[in-house]
């Protein structure tokens, strides 16, 4: 793959993902360029970061669309238009159908450890709070392609942060949110880098 890979990040909410993904390319430790910032709502206050880096934005409303097919299509020709190799969902919590061309182009993360915790409805402090419910010793972050149902695709990687007994859900949403600060980027890099391999849901490494 040629270097630095154009990238398009999806958001809905304050961008947090894509600030960390800026932070990261300015330091020279991802191999990307942010070409394109899709927000689901005009007010996602992520858009002022894509706006003072330099980056073209634009919104695509849900229920401007007749269709959640219809919804996905406007997004994916926004990508092809941009030629966009890599989509990254950062923090974007509307569900849009992976066309073909798009397969194992699409990439996420999630605040557990996929398949435990995940699915639709499980986001944010819901994950946390689950896991605590539970009684779960550990939980982390996985990294995964993105395919047609909620927290399935292929896993790229995942990191674990203990389950402290004095834990809230706050409490260990921050902890697992600095292992994703980390996670998302070393993911994206593997990929840029043309180094993952994937054989039916297996995600293998190439050295």
């Amino acid at each position: 793959m040629n270097l630095p890979l154009p990238v398009a990040v999806l958001i809905s909410g304050g961008g947090t993902t894509l600030k960390n993904l800026l932070t990261k390319i300015d330091a020279g430790d991802l191999p990307v360029d942010i070409k394109l910032v899709v927000a689901s709502s005009a007010k996602s206050k992520g858009l002022t970061y894509a706006q003072d880096a330099g980056i073209r934005t634009t919104v695509v409303r849900e229920r401007d669309y007749e269709s959640t097919e219809a919804f996905g299509d406007a997004i994916f020709a926004a990508m092809r238009e941009s030629g966009i190799e890599l989509v990254v969902m950062g923090g974007f919590l509307k569900f849009v159908p992976i066309p073909t061309d798009f397969e194992n182009r699409v990439v996420n993360i999630h605040p557990g450890l996929i398949p435990a915790f995940c699915g639709k409805g499980f986001y944010g402090l819901h994950v946390h709070q689950s896991v605590l419910s539970y009684g779960a010793k550990i939980s982390g972050c996985t990294v995964h392609f993105v395919d047609n149902e909620y927290d399935h695709g292929p896993i790229i990687l995942q990191r674990v942060v203990e389950v402290r007994d004095n834990d809230t859900a706050e409490s260990l949403q921050q902890r697992v949110f600095e292992q994703e600060c980390e996670a998302y980027p070393d993911a994206i890099r593997l990929y840029a880098e043309g180094r993952l391999k994937v054989v039916d849901r297996r995600v293998t490494c190439q050295e």
